[in-house]
């Protein structure tokens, strides 16, 4: 398919144009989370089994995407958005709080949205990886405002003389890493813990990075 086709313009069933491209999107992306986050996976779905998933027309899809992986893409982000906008709010709830409150809170309000869906694990970790160079971009950039979400808390930490002050980048980029792995092998059943047990294991790891040995409170 060379491009989307041309979707329909003006009002039907008192809903503009505008309003129903919305809602077909959205639904394309339940049948995608239902079909790329189980049974069969992205690789096992075809533009038809996702358009009959969706209740909608293969016409209708190549009205809002191009491709297969244009709605892996999507879906991705989506799923990003969703732990984001879960921690932000966190952060925003505890940011006078002291520095382990507000770490605890915000990393339960991580692994409680990604953790909600086992899906939304999926997508995120397992079906976009080597898809193509250019799910890879997106999945290390994503990955990337991450850390620099926990740069930005490091940062002000430090400022605040509740943390080392450093050049935290290469070690936020480890502990993503951490973070990452750690919820889906406890998600996959290889972890015998609870997800309380988990997250207070990255919050005693990111405080290890924040505070190590030696240092003193205040210090510059």
């Amino acid at each position: 398919m060379a491009g989307r086709l041309r979707a329909p313009t003006g009002r039907y069933g008192g809903k503009s144009a505008e309003q129903r491209q919305v809602e077909r999107r959205g639904k394309f992306l339940e049948a995608a989370l239902r079909l790329f986050g189980d049974v069969p996976g992205y690789r096992g779905t075809t533009v038809a089994s996702l358009s009959e998933a969706a209740g909608l027309s293969t016409r209708q899809f190549y009205e809002e995407f191009r491709t297969l992986e244009d709605v892996l893409a999507a879906l991705h982000l989506q799923v990003n958005d969703w732990a984001e906008e879960a921690v932000v709010a966190a952060f925003a709830a505890a940011q006078d709080a002291p520095l382990v409150e507000r770490v605890t809170a915000i990393f339960r309000a991580y692994a409680a949205d990604v953790t909600s869906d086992p899906r939304r694990i999926r997508i995120t970790f397992v079906e976009i990886v080597g898809v193509s160079p250019r799910m890879e971009e997106q999945r290390l950039a994503r990955r990337a405002r991450w850390v620099d979400l926990i740069c930005a808390e490091a940062t002000a930490a430090a400022a605040r003389g509740e943390a080392a002050p450093r050049d935290y980048r290469l070690a936020a980029t480890a502990f993503i890493g951490s973070v990452n792995g750690l919820l889906h092998d406890w998600s996959a059943g290889w972890v015998d813990a609870t997800l309380d047990e988990v997250v207070d294991e990255l919050v005693h790891q990111l405080l290890g990075i924040l505070r190590p040995p030696g240092w003193v409170r205040g210090a510059s």
